[in-house]
Formats: structure tokens, C-alpha cells, sequence
């Protein structure tokens, strides 16, 4: 036996991980900050085309190691996210928004499950990140209430990740449905302030932490997706808003007048922050409070404040020339699991 395989076994011996099942028959081992996971080979092969394919490769007797009777496999991955994989492969995983370390765990599983083809965890990442960052104008409006209700945890807000990390973890695992949404929240935050990566959202020190850096071509896509929004607040303050009365209008003065009131207040609240789909809805409500318009004024500004916010969220993957959102859910997504 080589000095090398005696230090490897050495490693194993020492460097217990969980899960390690003692009737398994094959030890993965982290290389960098060596830690061992002893599993069975037909539980890796069933879930993923590369484990079945890398553990059915035979191995030149000179350079197989075992022990106990195991082969042992070197792996170049973080050992938190091999544990967690593992542990979702025997167990299923445990997705939770809780604070942001749930988020680490999400990203760390969504990355070792594309890197292994291991098509149903992986579906399942995105499925529940796309309860978060939306594809559907449903899905966003109860994020937004969600973190309008939600206390702080560890003194960030809910949904406690910066979007700049969604996005990066995106653009490496080779997500498209997600991008729309994660653009248009991260618009909110001034440029100079993701240039910087200051943020406390961006601060935090985790082994599964996505690039806290904006790439140049997102930094496009940023500034397309910041003009956009504040050209939908502009046109919905100064056109949109600007109503003509018609019949069956029940008091033409007093409506007129009222959204004339309605512009002006809208005119002065606004900021480079706000973000106009959820705008629209603070609108609407405040005219159907409003018994100074008449019914009719006010049952048809709710009916077309619901339409340009439908409007706008279709057009949001084409502003960034992207695919329709049913076609990017399609890739995405396993066909049978289509809306």
C-alpha cells in the first residue's frame, strides 16, 4: 500500500461527514478541507447520469482505492453543499425562506444538482425559487405584500437576499425564468450602490454565497430595466392617469377634478425607488376609496389599472430581449410540469 493511499485513508478515518451510512459501499471525499461520506452506489446512480456513468468508469487497479471493501472517490465540491445534496438525495430536500441562510442552501443544492444532472432536485430548486422571484404578475404581487408584512431577520428584510446574488446564481446554474423579475426588483437599487457591493445583503460569508458582482452585460440589462421602470411611472402619472370622462360618467366635473388631484399626489410621491407595477395597485386604491368619483369613473380606472399592469408584466422578458415567459418556463421546466 502506497504512503499516499495509507494518508487517504488516513483522511477518511478522521474526516467523517454526515451522512455516513456504515453499510454503504463507496466514500466520496472532499478534496479541499477533506470530509468523507460514506453512501451506497445505486442511490447516486439512480438520481444522476454522472454519478452512474463516473462510478461505472473501471479504475486502473494501481490507482483504486478502497476502504472497508469501498471505493473511495475524490470530489472537487464545497463538503457543506455535498452534505446537503446528499442529505436530499436520501432524505428530499428542506426549501425554506426563513433567513438567508436558506437561501445559501438553496443555491448550494440548485448548483451540485445542474453540475450532476440530477434533473428532479434540480426542478425542484427552481420551482421554489419561482415562488419568490415570480414569472407570473400573481406570484410578484403577494412577494411584494409578503415583504411589506414581514418583520426583519438579522436585520435584513425579507425576502432577506439581494437580487444581484438571485441573479448571479441564475446566470451559473443557466436559468432564464427567474431573470425578469430579479432585474426588475434589482432596478430599484441605485447603480453606484451594486458597484460598490456594499450592501448588508452582500456582506454576509457563506461557502455557497453567488458572486456578489455585477457583470457588464447585466449591468446593460440593469440600465434598460431601470429606464423602463421609470418611463412606466412617468407614463402612468402623466397619461394614464390623466382621465376623460365619459359616459356613463355620473358627474363629469367632480371626476375630472379628482384625477387631476390624484396626478398631482401621485406626481409628488413617487421616487427613483419605487417600483411602478406595485405603484398602480396603491392607486387604484386609493381611488375605489374615493366616493367623490362616481362608480362608473371608478370601476373602469380598477379595470384599466388591472390591464396596463398585465400589459406591463408581458412586456417585461422583452424588454430585456428575452424569450416570452411560457417559453422560458418551458425550458426550464420539464415539459409534464408546464402550466
Amino acid at each position: 500500500m502506497s504512503e499516499d493511499h495509507r494518508l487517504s485513508i488516513g483522511r477518511i478515518i478522521h474526516s467523517r461527514g454526515d451522512p455516513w451510512f456504515d453499510d454503504g459501499n463507496i466514500v466520496l471525499i472532499t478534496h479541499e478541507t477533506p470530509t468523507a461520506f460514506r453512501l451506497h452506489r445505486g442511490i447516486l446512480a439512480r438520481h444522476s447520469s454522472v454519478f452512474h456513468d463516473m462510478l461505472n468508469v473501471p479504475q486502473p487497479e494501481a490507482k483504486a482505492e478502497d476502504y472497508e471493501g469501498c471505493q473511495v472517490v475524490c470530489m472537487y465540491d464545497n463538503p457543506i453543499e455535498l452534505a446537503n445534496l446528499v442529505k436530499a438525495l436520501y432524505d428530499g430536500p428542506s426549501f425554506q425562506i426563513h433567513c438567508l441562510d436558506d437561501f445559501f442552501y438553496t443555491a448550494g443544492i440548485l448548483r451540485l444538482a445542474s453540475k450532476y444532472f440530477i434533473t428532479n432536485l434540480r426542478t425542484q430548486a427552481i420551482r421554489f425559487l419561482v415562488q419568490t422571484w415570480s414569472f407570473t404578475l400573481e406570484g410578484h404581487d403577494q412577494m411584494v405584500e409578503t415583504a411589506l408584512r414581514s418583520p426583519a431577520v438579522g436585520d435584513l428584510s425579507y425576502p432577506y437576499v439581494h437580487p444581484l446574488h438571485v441573479l448571479n446564481l441564475a446566470r451559473e446554474t443557466d436559468i432564464q425564468v427567474i431573470i425578469p423579475s430579479t432585474l426588475y426588483f434589482l432596478s430599484l437599487y441605485p447603480l453606484v450602490d451594486l458597484l460598490k457591493a456594499d450592501h448588508p445583503k452582500l456582506q454576509p460569508d457563506h461557502p455557497s454565497k453567488p458572486s456578489s458582482i455585477l457583470s457588464p452585460s447585466d449591468a446593460q440589462l440593469y440600465t434598460v430595466m431601470y429606464q423602463y421602470r421609470l418611463h412606466l411611472i412617468l407614463h402612468f402619472v402623466r397619461q394614464f392617469c390623466d382621465r376623460q370622462t365619459s359616459a356613463p360618467c355620473e358627474s363629469e366635473t367632480n371626476c375630472s377634478g379628482r384625477f387631476r388631484r390624484l396626478q398631482q399626489q401621485l406626481s409628488r410621491s413617487w421616487s427613483l425607488r419605487t417600483g411602478p407595477l406595485h405603484y398602480m395597485i396603491q392607486a387604484a386604491q386609493e381611488v375605489s376609496r374615493d366616493h367623490s368619483i362616481c362608480t362608473s369613473c371608478r370601476s373602469r380606472f380598477q379595470d384599466d389599472v388591472a390591464e396596463l399592469r398585465k400589459q406591463t408584466w408581458e412586456e417585461l422578458p422583452e424588454v430585456l430581449s428575452l424569450p416570452s415567459w411560457s417559453e422560458m418556463y418551458r425550458r426550464d421546466f420539464s415539459p409534464e410540469m408546464s402550466p
